[in-house]
């Protein structure tokens, strides 16, 4: 009986503690936002980026090496995003162009680079995306690239080839398909609205549980819970976030058919708005080529990487739509363009194509 009060002075002293600590981290969060302003201003006179996702990435990592816990590593990461996304709201918003509408995995892999202070603009498709980053509506763009189950996202792959903007970074989510609806049962779903690579990743599911439903492609998974929303009878597939978003129930968590799946999105500007990033020691640089339309050009395009020394990690083509079944090829190497061995392999590379474009060298997220 006389332990509860003692219990309960205990449990008081530590919140008052706590409130103690947040009035102290609250004072230095101020502090350190005043010093961003000035910070803001100086880069404003010199005319340099705002936005510097190499100092981000610095910044956080030597916060991390200093951590001794309780918190994990990740969690500081992810603190300490949000603590420069503020400050740096103060010195310029970010505009940053996403697949919409609020809800969708594009949108999340926004958010977890530039964090929740950015100014996020809605686009219906990735080609309203690209758009907006290259007509400087937006300063950044984010957009999916490739699945780790359903592979390239096409669209986006076509509309780098034309486009003036360039990749200075990217996010790797691990995304999970829920099953969203106004009710929460499986019964008298009659339509499953999603984006077609979630239709696709969740396609055994579906077969099973859902057979005689109809699957209705549409822009972007968050318009497919949108839409759910405004009909009983349908369903969509998307993030826990549309479903808080729409006001959906979780009929099914998790239903895509590999356990590990992963989507890549990459970090599109102008070259203008930010250069090519410094080397970090892991990065990617990502090109799109054609070769002329002769016996071995294709193991040809190989041979300068063999020679230098520079592993590929990805290989695509696409018709290049001419009507001549000639194709563009898009390849990843491991390695930044500043380095002697990346730019030697690049350079015999370039001589041998007919069609040569660097589509950025930027920093790995795993």
């Amino acid at each position: 009986m006389s332990s509860q009060p003692i219990q309960s002075e205990g449990l008081g002293v530590l919140r008052q503690q706590i409130d103690a600590l947040d009035q102290q981290l609250l004072s230095l969060l101020n502090q350190r936002a005043k010093v961003a302003e000035a910070v803001g201003e100086i880069k404003r006179q010199e005319g340099s980026p705002f936005f510097r996702p190499d100092r981000v990435a610095q910044v956080i990592a030597k916060i991390q090496a200093a951590n001794q816990g309780p918190l994990q590593n990740q969690h500081v990461a992810a603190i300490w995003r949000e603590i420069m996304s503020a400050c740096l709201a103060l010195e310029a918003p970010q505009r940053v162009a996403v697949l919409g509408p609020q809800g969708t995995f594009c949108e999340q892999a926004a958010i977890e680079f530039f964090g929740s202070a950015a100014n996020l603009i809605y686009c219906a498709n990735f080609d309203e995306v690209f758009h907006a980053t290259a007509a400087g509506t937006a300063q950044y763009g984010v957009v999916g690239m490739e699945n780790s189950t359903e592979g390239v996202v096409a669209r986006s792959l076509d509309l780098f080839l034309r486009s003036p903007v360039h990749v200075v970074g990217e996010v790797s989510l691990l995304v999970r398909h829920n099953l969203l609806r106004q009710s929460n049962s499986l019964q008298d779903i009659e339509v499953v609205l999603a984006h077609p690579q979630a239709l696709a990743q969740c396609q055994a599911w579906l077969s099973q549980h859902l057979p005689n439903a109809e699957r209705r492609a549409v822009s972007s998974n968050a318009e497919g819970a949108r839409l759910a929303a405004t009909n009983p009878a349908w369903a969509g597939l998307a993030s826990e976030r549309a479903a808080a978003q729409f006001g959906l129930h979780i009929v099914a968590h998790a239903i895509q058919d590999e356990a590990y799946n992963r989507t890549r999105f990459a970090v599109i500007c102008l070259p203008q708005t930010l250069a090519t990033p410094p080397a970090s020691g892991r990065d990617c640089t990502s090109l799109v080529v054609s070769v002329p339309n002769r016996p071995g050009a294709v193991h040809d395009l190989l041979v300068p990487l063999k020679n230098n020394g520079v592993s590929m990690t990805r290989f695509e083509s696409r018709p290049a739509k001419s009507g001549q079944w000639e194709y563009y090829f898009y390849i990843d190497i491991q390695g930044h363009i500043s380095q002697p061995h990346v730019a030697a392999a690049l350079k015999e590379l370039q001589g041998l194509c007919a069609f040569y474009k660097v589509l950025g060298s930027y920093p790995v997220n795993e």
